[in-house]
């Protein structure tokens, strides 16, 4: 039994490819939890995956192009995996929306991000770490595009009337990756003058 749940769970693993993160829950069809995390943490010793945090798995992407070899998750990823872990919901801090759409080339050691679970900050290996701060604030989470998301709270971070014609442009390079669909529902959660910026690009 216990080889073949492992097995089970390598060759779901295996087929998705690489560059997914993995939760317990992930594999909740196949076997108890506790037959789960066995299975999981076998094919850590195999090197197939690595454990990233508690709970949470990566089948990596492999550089080979660049030799840069093993890529591990970025604190992005490992958020939003903790927040499936967690069953909560997470939403990208200012600055993080503002570095990842590159409007901003800092990099902060600890990445913050709003989320409906409680307040707390993990330590993610070298010195870096996940700070969660709680909100309430419903209208943050009720995004359909990530990239959307982004967007908007990026622009919020810059300001009304600071954006400049370089940040405009990179802007409105990403919106075109929006569909149609999502920016109706997702224009209508934005400040008036981020939807009146916008709809000008």
């Amino acid at each position: 039994m216990r080889d073949k749940v492992q097995d089970l769970v390598r060759q779901r693993i295996v087929r998705r490819g690489r560059g997914k993160l993995y939760v317990t829950t992930d594999f909740a069809d196949i076997a108890s939890p506790d037959a789960i995390r066995k299975a999981l943490q076998r094919l850590c010793e195999d090197q197939l995956i690595f454990r990233e945090f508690r709970g949470i798995y990566s089948y990596p992407q492999i550089d080979k192009d660049l030799g840069l070899g093993i890529l591990r998750p970025t604190l992005w990823d490992i958020a939003e995996a903790m927040a499936r872990r967690d069953h909560v919901q997470v939403a990208p801090s200012t600055s993080v929306a503002l570095n990842k759409l590159g409007l901003s080339t800092q990099v902060p050691m600890n990445a913050v991000f709003l989320t409906t679970g409680s307040a707390r900050r993990v330590k993610v290996g070298n010195g870096k770490g996940i700070l969660f701060q709680h909100s309430s604030d419903n209208k943050q989470f009720a995004y359909k595009s990530q990239l959307m998301q982004l967007i908007v709270f990026a622009m919020r971070e810059i300001g009304e009337g600071k954006l400049s014609d370089e940040e405009l442009g990179i802007i409105k390079s990403h919106l075109a990756n929006v569909s149609e669909k999502e920016y109706a529902h997702d224009i209508r959660l934005a400040p008036v003058w981020i939807q009146e910026t916008l709809h000008r690009l």
